[in-house]
């Protein structure tokens, strides 16, 4: 995988942008409305969109500052109770979403949490119509292996995805959504690991990591 670093950078970058456009969007057209209306029940439902648009704006930039930024203090360790926090954030207005946690691990390493969110998130958004997103964490004696299963009436994994995840990137079609895929695989092979992906096409699909000690 030889991508330069200023392009990986503007493709997490992109994904960023692209994810936060539409909750600061409904942010601008609910003080639009706002300004216009006078009836009260009417200005209740623009104050709720706005509290509701806050929040997923405000969760979602949780979310990337863990999982693309320098988040989680000083130390090499992270809260598991806090991956746990974005990751739920992220999803909390997604109804058709059910999130199962199955991480004993009390404290996850940074290069580990990265990895677990970014696959989080493709495995979210392979749930085309919904479904059911757990995620697992298990550590050997000198690795820790996580582990994120997507089952859903229809699960989707876009096959740039899959190639970069796999560390074959389309060179021609560098694009925004391969942003978590590109960091995910990185992180793994600097920790002398790799992606796994396992898909039974059309109801499940497995995404797993080993990142070596």
């Amino acid at each position: 995988m030889n991508i330069d670093a200023v392009d990986f950078a503007s493709l997490l970058c992109s994904r960023l942008c692209h994810d936060l456009l539409s909750p600061v969007a409904a942010l601008s057209n609910g003080l639009e409305l706002l300004a216009e209306e006078t009836e009260p029940e009417m200005r209740q439902q623009c104050l709720d969109l706005l509290a509701d648009s806050c929040r997923a704006t405000v969760n979602k930039l949780k979310f990337f500052r863990l999982a693309f930024g320098a988040a989680g203090g000083f130390g090499e360790l992270v809260d598991s109770s806090e991956v746990q926090a974005a990751i739920d954030g992220l999803f909390a207005g997604n109804a058709r979403l059910t999130l199962g946690w199955m991480v004993e691990e009390p404290r996850l390493s940074k290069p580990a949490m990265k990895v677990l969110l970014n696959l989080a998130l493709i495995g979210g958004d392979a749930l085309i119509r919904g479904g059911r997103l757990d995620i697992g964490v298990e550590r050997g004696p000198a690795a820790i292996e996580i582990v994120v299963r997507a089952t859903g009436d229809r699960v989707g994994l876009d096959p740039a995805i899959r190639a970069s995840l796999l560390g074959n990137p389309p060179q021609d079609a560098l694009i925004s959504r391969l942003g978590p895929a590109l960091l995910a695989r990185a992180i793994a092979a600097q920790h002398h690991g790799a992606i796994q992906i396992a898909e039974t096409a059309p109801a499940h699909l497995l995404l797993g990591a080993v990142l070596r000690d």
